[in-house]
């Protein structure tokens, strides 16, 4: 059943046929397998990795280091809850090492970020510092290599 699980994660657009026989499964066990991992939520979604830099789209994504005081009983738990309720951020882990928790978050400008770390990630009630990290350029994410853009060479024609 691991070996299901591996093949969605690597390619969540395979279909159950496709699945069953890579797996050494039947159609139906593999529908009641991934199912079973649905509701017990093992699964808990299907995402597909874009680079958006080859789209219209404009965006900013940043990683900030958050330290934080935890709470008695809860730990980091209830501060990284308020933190992932935002729509704003995409990932909250908590870390070993200089500080606690890692907020990925993206937005349309760095002035949007800037202003929801500035407002709402910072002045939450036990966060005590942050630093903001933006991402320049992605080479890889979730084992996928995003593939190396040609730049086009701007043309001036004069007349």
């Amino acid at each position: 059943m691991k070996q299901l699980l591996q093949l969605l994660e690597d390619d969540a657009t395979l279909s159950t046929a496709q699945l069953a026989a890579l797996a050494g499964m039947s159609e139906e066990e593999t529908r009641a397998a991934v199912a079973q991992y649905e509701k017990d939520q093992i699964i808990l979604g299907y995402k597909a990795i874009v680079d958006w830099d080859r789209t219209q789209r404009e965006s900013v994504t940043a990683l900030i280091e958050v330290q934080v005081t935890p709470q008695r009983g809860n730990g980091f738990d209830r501060v990284a809850e308020r933190i992932y309720q935002y729509d704003e951020v995409e990932s909250v882990y908590l870390m070993s090492g200089a500080f606690d928790l890692t907020v990925i978050i993206s937005g349309r400008t760095l002035k949007e970020v800037a202003t929801f770390v500035s407002q709402k990630l910072s002045t939450l009630e036990g966060v005590t510092s942050t630093a903001t990290h933006f991402i320049l350029k992605k080479y890889k994410e979730k084992h996928l290599i995003f593939p190396v853009r040609e730049e086009q060479e701007e043309r001036f024609v004069l007349e």
